[in-house]
Order: C-alpha cells, then structure tokens, then sequence
C-alpha cells in the first residue's frame, strides 16, 4: 500500500483510507459485527487512516471504532479523523458555533475513546460564522490537546486560503472522482499550494465505478440515493450504460473497476488520498488494490476515452443535497 503524508506535516497513512460512513444504514442495513470485521480487514490490509463523522447514525459510526479500539487495537492502530457541524436540529441543520464545535468534539473523544483526535474537520460551513472565526475555534482545540490538526469539508478553494492564513489546514475533504470532477477546476490547485491534503470521499462514485453498482431496486431503499439525481431515471440507466464501458475497460487491464477507480483518484497528486467505504471485506480488498496500481499513460488515455469529462448523467446532489457544500465552479 502506497504511503501518503496526511497534511504538510502530519503523519505518514496509507493512501487508501476507509470512509467509515458505512457503519451506518446510510446504505443499507449495516451491523456492528460486520464494521468490526471490516476494521479487522483493514489491518491485514495496510489501511491505516479510518474517517468518521459525530453525524454518521448520530454517533452510531464513532462508537463501534472506539469499541474496536477498545477490543482489539489501540488509539495507535490508526490515524482518526471525524468531523463536526450536521446536526440533528432541524431548526439548525448545520452549526459551527464556538460552543457546539466544543460540546461535540468532546461528545466525539468520548465515544472514540482517545485522548486527542488525529483529524479534525468541519463538515459543513455555516454561514453565520465567518471562516476565520471557525479556524480560530478549531485551533484553539490543538492548542489545547484535545485535536492534532484540522480540516474542511466541502469546501471551496478561495475558503482555503481564507482559513490556511489563520492556522494550517492539514486536509481538505471533497467528492473527487472520475464521475465528480468539480475539484479539478481550483481545489485540487490550491490544496497543492497550501500543503493541505485533498481526501477524497466517494471516489468510487457512490458504485457507478465498480462492477456491482447500485441497481433501481436497492436504491428504491436508500432515501438518500433515491432522491440523488444520477440514481434517478433517465439518468440512472444512461450512467449504468457508462458504467459497462469502464467495467469492460478494468475487464481487459486485468483489475476490478473499483482498483482502476481508486488508482486514477491517486494520481491526481502525491497530496491526494481516497476513503471509499463500503461493508464488504471482498470489496474493500478491491479498493485497496487500487492504492498499489500505477497506471500507464496509455491506461490514462483508454480511461479517458471510456469516460470523458462530464461523462455523468445528472447533477451529484439535489437541490435539497446541496444545501451546505460550497459551489466555486
């Protein structure tokens, strides 16, 4: 497994990394037993950057790391970023007031069971509060030993360098795959320049970058999914059509499509890591390949042929999905 700094000064962590959103029912029907399994896997393979959220099932995701931490590991076996700010309050759906970002970092240490967090991100912006006095609130946790570095979650770049002249920002999270595009077009830049990772979620595209993507009936029982426009017909069966490209694709390269995925997000840049999540040893085996290809120039160009840029049908979130993420292009 490929070694990538997380930050420009941060610890040393494997490229692939393992977004634990799927110990939740985001997804599908998720079991406790079956994340402790998966956090078993990654050990035996060389994953060692685990990403949660306070949000993901209410906590739900941070308690059953903290109880495999707990069973069978240690606060070393991984490096531990979770985020902060989506809330359960419909009133206030996104909060990054000094005193919530406090109560939850602590709520989050707690479930954790560790006495600092490796990564700190905030998950949404609010827009009450100007990004420098965010950073300055999430500094404050490093100074005072609760947080180790911090980050942003979609994000745009002119936010970065906002927040980057306040207090090193070590990551900065977004959607970035070959169906997601958007951060090629500024954040990826700026990320470059800052010293700050980019870490990239869903950089299987939610599956339409494997060979088991998500048909119309499993997401008729995902809520999330079903309202997200690409898994809507007719966008839905014209990105399945895609989807068969880019599997025949892997197919004649001799590698799953979610390894050829995972490896074409990696090279994008030395500062560029991946945290696909899913609730299948066998299919995290697959992601985790993908840290260890390198694709030729004559692979770039046949992927690019498969699925040129723009190739997804329909927005990647709804009007309602995006409520909190910042636009910049």
């Amino acid at each position: 497994m490929k070694q990538r700094r997380l930050g420009q000064s941060g610890p040393m962590v494997s490229a692939v990394g393992y977004g634990a959103m799927s110990f939740t029912n985001f997804y599908g029907a998720a079991s406790d037993e079956g994340s402790m399994a998966i956090l078993d896997a990654c050990v035996d393979l060389g994953i060692t950057h685990i990403d949660t959220a306070n949000a993901y099932g209410m906590g739900r995701s941070e308690m059953v790391i903290g109880d495999w931490l707990r069973q069978r590991g240690g606060a070393s076996s991984f490096t531990i970023a979770t985020k902060v700010s989506i809330t359960a309050d419909p009133g206030q759906r996104i909060n990054n007031s000094p005193e919530h970002l406090r109560q939850e970092l602590d709520a989050s240490l707690q479930r954790l069971g560790v006495e600092a967090i490796d990564l700190y991100y905030v998950h949404r912006r609010d827009t009450r509060f100007e990004i420098e006095e965010v950073t300055e609130a999430m500094a404050g946790f490093v100074k005072a030993g609760k947080v180790k570095a911090i980050g942003f979650s979609e994000i745009a770049p002119s936010s970065l360098r906002r927040a980057q002249a306040v207090h090193p920002i070590a990551a900065v999270q977004s959607e970035y795959s070959l169906s997601t595009r958007a951060p090629d077009l500024g954040l990826i830049q700026a990320c470059a320049e800052a010293g700050t990772s980019l870490v990239a979620f869903s950089p299987v595209g939610r599956g339409l970058l494997t060979d088991r993507p998500h048909q119309a009936a499993a997401i008729s029982e995902m809520p999330w999914m079903k309202a997200n426009p690409r898994f809507a017909e007719p966008n839905l069966s014209a990105n399945l059509a895609y989807n068969a490209r880019f599997r025949a694709l892997a197919g004649e390269l001799g590698v799953a499509a979610a390894s050829l995925a995972i490896a074409w997000v990696l090279q994008r840049g030395a500062h560029v890591h991946a945290i696909p999540g899913t609730r299948s040893v066998a299919h995290l085996k697959e992601l985790a390949a993908g840290g260890e290809l390198e694709l030729s120039r004559e692979a770039l160009d046949r992927i690019e042929a498969v699925l040129p840029a723009g190739w997804a049908h329909g927005d990647r979130y709804s009007d309602a999905q995006w409520a909190a993420p910042e636009r910049y292009c």
